[in-house]
């Protein structure tokens, strides 16, 4: 691999005329300039970033740890964080905790010991260990959807209790009544605050919040899918009257897998039952019936976090933010005004 002293010698200048051209440190004349960079262009010289990190105490990498990377809408949300980060010269090291807590921590340590300038949290579990690795580490952060008790750390969220209101009040103003959830794990907050939004918009109506007709799921599509699975099955014995006609699911990839279930039962959607999701990804678009679902631009959503990230890397001292972003309905084909009713196509 080729050195700056190579870089020196092919030029015809010293090293450190080099490095003033590379780091624009120092003014050096048009002809050496010139001479430099054509013999960094001939020899295919890379300046280390690590010895330059040593030099000005920057990296120029941020760490951005989310917990699953399969799931659409953390892929689109690094793609809004990589576009802002790169635009202000920043790269992106993107690591994956698969829900796992402890391999969160290894990564949240590794992070921290490439010295990165800065760290985007979006991910789940063990706030206690969170919350030291932030005091100890005293690094620049934002946390996308959570809070880490005690960190000093800006929040990107959505209003996951409105959202959840908003989703369920549509289904309530088609005329559905006994409308089911599928929540998230109950240690998220994100869960917590949706399920709290789908009782919230029951209890504005006067309807009883029935306990029984949540069910949990883990914010996969085959999670979605078994959990509605679990709850159509139970609602082939009984009455009509107390059959549900509608499904909230706390987020997109659980509601597409309700939809697989439903048609495995042999219910037609909307017509037989409804099915509402939350976080409105792309992929919402494509499935068959188009899902209906609340939410805001995922990108928007990580541009805003990745903004944010890198005001703090610039000015550590400001006053801490925090932004909440509000949800908004997106109509598509799921949902429907209950017309044949859930129990009058059920498949044996």
């Amino acid at each position: 691999m080729s050195t700056i002293k190579d870089v020196a010698t092919r030029a015809g200048v010293s090293f450190t005329t080099v490095s003033h051209v590379l780091n624009n440190s120092r003014p050096v004349s048009a002809e050496a300039r010139r001479r430099v960079l054509e013999a960094v262009d001939e020899i295919g010289y890379l300046p280390s970033a690590v010895a330059r990190s040593l030099r000005t105490s920057e990296t120029k990498i941020v760490g951005v740890l989310v917990p699953n990377v399969q799931n659409p809408f953390f892929a689109e949300l690094v793609c809004g964080v990589e576009e802002s980060c790169r635009l202000a010269g920043y790269s992106v090291f993107l690591c994956n905790s698969d829900n796992d807590p402890k391999r969160q921590q290894q990564y949240m340590r590794t992070l921290l010991e490439k010295r990165v300038d800065g760290l985007l949290l979006s991910s789940a579990g063990d706030d206690e260990a969170l919350a030291r690795i932030f005091k100890m580490a005293r690094v620049p952060a934002v946390t996308v959807d959570r809070l880490v008790p005690g960190a000093r750390a800006d929040r990107v969220s959505v209003n996951n209790s409105q959202g959840a209101h908003n989703a369920v009040s549509h289904l309530l103003e088609l005329g559905h009544q006994r409308i089911a959830c599928i929540s998230g794990p109950a240690e998220f907050e994100v869960s917590r605050e949706r399920l709290q939004g789908w009782r919230s918009a029951l209890q504005a109506r006067g309807l009883p919040v029935d306990e029984n007709l949540v069910i949990a799921g883990d914010f996969s599509s085959q999670g979605g899918y078994a959990a509605a699975c679990r709850l159509l099955q139970a609602q082939r014995e009984l009455p009509a009257a107390a059959k549900i006609s509608a499904i909230f699911a706390s987020n997109d990839l659980m509601a597409i897998g309700a939809l697989r279930a439903a048609a495995e039962f042999g219910l037609a959607v909307p017509q037989q039952l409804s099915v509402i999701g939350f976080d409105d990804i792309e992929l919402g678009s494509y499935v068959f019936p188009a899902l209906t679902s609340v939410g805001c631009s995922i990108k928007a959503l990580g541009q805003q976090a990745g903004q944010m990230l890198i005001e703090r890397i610039d000015q550590p001292e400001a006053e801490l933010r925090e932004l909440l972003m509000t949800p908004s309905l997106v109509l598509r084909e799921s949902t429907s005004a209950p017309s044949l009713g859930l129990g009058s196509s059920f498949k044996a």
